[in-house]
C-alpha cells in the first residue's frame, strides 16, 4: 500500500480521489469510490437544494461506512445559490472533508473548521493555491492544463505544475488532470505529490450515472478528442470533442464574439440532458479530459481502483530496478 500524508490525513486507504463532478458525484458512484479505498466527493450543486444534499449524503451512508467528502464550487451564477445553506447542511450531515473550487474559500473556511470540516481547494496555479493556504485551507489539488475542466489561463501541464507546487506549498498536494493509470499515479508521487485526483477515468466505469453511449465515447477517443473553449471569455475549459463543442470553439474565435453567442449551445443543461442522460454525443457539451486517450474499458470502479495501484506498485519496482 502507498503510504503519504494524504492517506494519513483523510483516513482513506489509497492516495486516490475522484473530485466532484456535477451530475456525476452522486450517491451510485461516490459511494462505490468509498468502498474501493478511495476518496470521492458529492457534488453538492448537483443536488437542487440544501434539503436534497442531506438525503443523498444519507442515501450514500447506507451504500458506505468508508471515508466520503462533499464539493462544494463556489462560482457567479445568474440564479444567486445558497450556498451558506449548502454549507450548513453539510456540517449538520457530519461531513468531514470539503472539497472547494471556484472562487475563495475563505467564507466558508471558518464554519467548516470550527465543525472540525477539513478542506482540499481546487486550485489551477502555484499562486492560487499559495493564496489558499494562507487563507487556512487543509490541502491543495492542483490542476494541469491536461485536465477536463477549467484548467486556468496559464496552460501550465501537470509535470511542471506538480513539483512546482510541491515546492511551494507545505500542506498536502493533490495532483490532478492527465492521470488516468497507475504510471500516472507512481509518476505524480515521484514528482512530490501526495495523491491523485481522477475525473474522466471514473466516468468510464459501471456505476458512472451516465448515458453507456458516454463511456463508450470516452473509451474510443484518444487524447486529442478535447477541445478548449472560453478561451476569449477568460474562462477557459476542456470539454470532449464532438460538433457542438467545435461549433462553439469557432463561434467563440470570432472578432467580437460574447458568451451571449454560444450561451445556448454551451448550456450545462443541454449536456447533462441530451449527452450525460440521453446519449446523443452530438446534441450537447460535456467535459473530458485528454486521459481519454489512457482509457481502454468500461469497469467496475473497484477493478479501477486495484488495478492502478497494482500497476503504479509494478511501475516504481521498475523504476527501482534502473538504480545501480
Amino acid at each position: 500500500m502507498f503510504r503519504t500524508r494524504f492517506t494519513e490525513q483523510f483516513g482513506v486507504e489509497h492516495p486516490i480521489v475522484c473530485g466532484g463532478m456535477t451530475g456525476l458525484g452522486t450517491a451510485q458512484l461516490i459511494s462505490a469510490v468509498a468502498n474501493a479505498g478511495a476518496l470521492g466527493f458529492l457534488t453538492a450543486l448537483t443536488q437542487p437544494s440544501p434539503e436534497a444534499l442531506i438525503e443523498e449524503i444519507r442515501r450514500t451512508r447506507e451504500l458506505t461506512d468508508k471515508p466520503f467528502g462533499v464539493n462544494l464550487t463556489i462560482l457567479p451564477t445568474i440564479n444567486p445559490v445558497p450556498y451558506d445553506e449548502y454549507r450548513a447542511a453539510i456540517i449538520e450531515a457530519g461531513i468531514s472533508v470539503v472539497e472547494t473550487a471556484g472562487s475563495s474559500p475563505e467564507p466558508h473556511l471558518p464554519d467548516f473548521h470550527g465543525a472540525g470540516v477539513k478542506v482540499i481547494h481546487k486550485a489551477t496555479s502555484v499562486r492560487h493555491a499559495l493564496s489558499a493556504e494562507r487563507k487556512g485551507v487543509d490541502a491543495i489539488s492542483i490542476d494541469g492544463f491536461e485536465c477536463a475542466g477549467h484548467p486556468g489561463e496559464d496552460d501550465v501541464p501537470g509535470l511542471v505544475l506538480i513539483p512546482a507546487a510541491v515546492r511551494a506549498l507545505s500542506v498536502p498536494v493533490i495532483a490532478s488532470g492527465g492521470i488516468a493509470t497507475g504510471e500516472g499515479l507512481a509518476a505524480a508521487l515521484a514528482l512530490g505529490a501526495d495523491a491523485v485526483n481522477m475525473g474522466t477515468r471514473f466516468m468510464a466505469t459501471n456505476e458512472a450515472p451516465i448515458h453507456p453511449n458516454v463511456k463508450a465515447q470516452i473509451v474510443a477517443n484518444t487524447e486529442r478528442d478535447t477541445v478548449v473553449v472560453f478561451r476569449q471569455f477568460k474562462n477557459s475549459a476542456r470539454v470532449a470533442k464532438n460538433s457542438v463543442s467545435e461549433r462553439v470553439a469557432e463561434i467563440g474565435s470570432r472578432p467580437g464574439a460574447t458568451f451571449a453567442d454560444v450561451a445556448a449551445l454551451a448550456s450545462g443543461v443541454r449536456g447533462r440532458a441530451k449527452v450525460l442522460d440521453q446519449g446523443d454525443m452530438e446534441d450537447g457539451m460535456w467535459w473530458a479530459g485528454q486521459t481519454q486517450g489512457l482509457i481502454h474499458e468500461v469497469d467496475p470502479v473497484d477493478d479501477v481502483v486495484r488495478k492502478i495501484i497494482a500497476d503504479a506498485r509494478r511501475a516504481v519496482a521498475r523504476v527501482s530496478g534502473l538504480v545501480g
